[in-house]
């Protein structure tokens, strides 16, 4: 099964060529099918049944992956650079804190390690970025867009997510502390590892997103969704939320042994 889900995502991300973060967004999401495979699989799904289920909770890759450019990394500099200020460059580990970067199109760039703290980067786009290890402490990154993009070990510390979109992209170990959470969506996403602890959560969308290892202590959790995540795999302990988003989680089998209701 593993070789078949290996053959689905490469002839998913066939059309899309060779761009920075291919390789590890793809092994992150191999990850995320096998998990939801093996889930499936654990509640008495048949092998065909299971696999037809797993694929079809990845969605439709061409809605995330629109912006993004076609070039591949041997493609000539002068090319391009006529497609877009920032697309398709290397900008590693370079210090970009403190910038005007609204509306800014990083998609297919090797950004890797790089700082932009203290930015305003509402309505930024990165598609198929290598953007691992990126900082973005107190950032605005209101309606930012971020797609198939490897941010495994980024820093969204104090950073205003207010709409923010994360669709299939590698968030392992990404840190969010202090961060504004107000409907931002997390979509087919690996977030391993990840600590939303004593955060503050309004109408935050998980969907078809790995929360395996995803911890929620102590936070505030008020119309939230969880639509084919597995929500059993990630800790709720301490957390406080609305009677709408405990009874989704009731129902989807999570752990709420330690978690308060709301009355208002």
């Amino acid at each position: 099964m593993e070789k078949k889900l290996q053959s689905f995502l490469e002839k998913t991300f066939e059309p899309y060529g060779a761009f920075p973060s291919r390789a590890d967004v793809m092994q992150e999401m191999r990850v995320n099918l096998q998990e939801k495979y093996a889930d499936l699989k654990g509640q008495g799904m048949g092998d065909k049944e299971a696999y037809e289920a797993t694929i079809e909770s990845f969605g439709d890759i061409a809605e995330i992956m629109e912006q993004l450019p076609h070039g591949t990394a041997d493609e000539p500099a002068a090319r391009r650079a006529s497609k877009a200020k920032f697309k398709m460059v290397s900008l590693k580990e370079v210090d970009l804190g403190d910038s005007n970067l609204s509306t800014a199109n990083f998609s297919g760039s090797d950004i890797a390690g790089t700082s932009f703290d203290n930015s305003n980067m509402t309505g930024a786009v990165m598609m198929g970025a290598n953007a691992k290890n990126t900082s973005y402490v107190n950032t605005n990154l209101t309606d930012a867009k971020f797609g198939a993009s490897n941010l495994q070990y980024a820093r969204f510390n104090k950073a205003n997510l207010t709409r923010t979109t994360f669709s299939a992209s590698a968030l392992k170990e990404v840190k969010f502390t202090d961060a504004v959470l107000l409907d931002t969506l997390f979509s087919r996403c690996d977030m391993g590892g990840v600590a939303f602890d004593n955060l503050t959560l309004d109408g935050v969308a998980f969907e078809a997103t790995s929360l395996k290892g995803v911890t929620f202590k102590g936070a505030t959790i008020t119309n939230v969704s969880f639509h084919h995540s597995e929500v059993k795999h990630a800790n709720f302990d301490g957390a406080t939320m609305d009677k709408v988003t405990y009874a989704i989680l009731q129902g989807a089998k999570a752990n709420l042994q330690n978690v308060t209701v709301a009355t208002s």
